[in-house]
């Protein structure tokens, strides 16, 4: 596997790939990654996992700091797992002057749901994805770039981006990968303490009691959707968790759901903070 750290290093290892698979991550690497990899890799003749946690996409509040930095594990786990390429540049290297040019994505999508509680999130994600699509993919005829179910507005954000300025690049969606127990796979979940790690599964259930509520209530879901939301609300704030958001969306565009939606147009999302750590889930219905 080459290791890589600047844009140089990284369009000279690419130069002979035609259709490069790309996996864009933070680090703290874990299976969801690697499925990622995994499904990615006979895509594409050469592949392309990249480790940059972007200061662009945190709040000032939130753990730029602390976020988990765990290069060696993480290299050892893309080197078994057959990764081509590593690309792991320092902040200087992406960033080598103040990024005052920046991709601000449709608001009528990024304003929703993650945007409304993180303001700027997703111009911070478009950015340094459209930064790191100019890595990898520039002067290629075409190429892929893998990303997980689990960030679902995340991604959709990206397929926007993409379409929206005709990028040669197809975005392949993983499905979320999950421990034995349900709880989807984050790299914030080691934050988790044992006790957290045990109720964090909640937020997972609460959801699939939201999408089963949603589906006995699908012809009347425009009306009642509201109350539902509210009660799954409230009952996961009784076991101890701050929600965010626990919602029935369509999953065309993360609206409410209007008269006539199937339950194979929606979606159920949630974001919750459990003591210091934030999670999010979702379910498509």
């Amino acid at each position: 596997m080459h290791i890589v750290h600047t844009l140089a290093e990284l369009r000279h290892v690419l130069r002979h790939a035609e259709r490069p698979v790309f996996v864009p991550t933070m680090g703290n690497l874990h299976a969801g990654h690697l499925a990622l990899l995994a499904q990615g890799r006979p895509l594409g003749d050469v592949s392309v996992a990249s480790i940059f946690v972007n200061r662009l996409q945190f709040l000032p509040h939130e753990d730029f700091d602390s976020y988990p930095r765990t290069f060696e594990a993480d290299r050892a786990a893309l080197e078994q797992a057959g990764c081509d390429v590593l690309f792991a540049p320092r902040e200087a290297d992406l960033y080598p002057e103040p990024q005052v040019y920046k991709v601000a994505p449709d608001p009528a999508l990024a304003d929703l749901l993650e945007g409304s509680f993180r303001p700027g999130f997703f111009t911070g994600v478009c950015t340094v994805v459209m930064k790191l699509f100019m890595a990898v993919f520039a002067g290629k005829p075409h190429g892929t770039a893998m990303f997980g179910k689990k960030d679902y507005q995340q991604l959709m954000v990206v397929r926007g981006l993409v379409r929206q300025f005709a990028l040669p690049i197809d975005i392949v969606a993983g499905e979320t990968q999950r421990a034995e127990d349900g709880l989807a796979l984050s790299s914030r979940n080691r934050y988790l303490s044992e006790a957290e790690r045990a109720e964090a599964l909640h937020l997972s259930l609460a959801l699939r009691a939201l999408g089963r509520d949603a589906l006995a209530a699908a012809h009347a879901l425009p009306a009642q959707g509201p109350a539902l939301e509210a009660a799954a609300q409230a009952a996961l704030a009784a076991r101890g968790w701050q929600p965010d958001y626990l919602t029935v969306r369509r999953r065309a565009d993360l609206l409410p759901p209007q008269a006539g939606d199937g339950a194979g147009a929606l979606v159920v999302l949630g974001a919750a903070r459990l003591g210091g750590t934030r999670l999010i889930d979702n379910l498509e219905i």
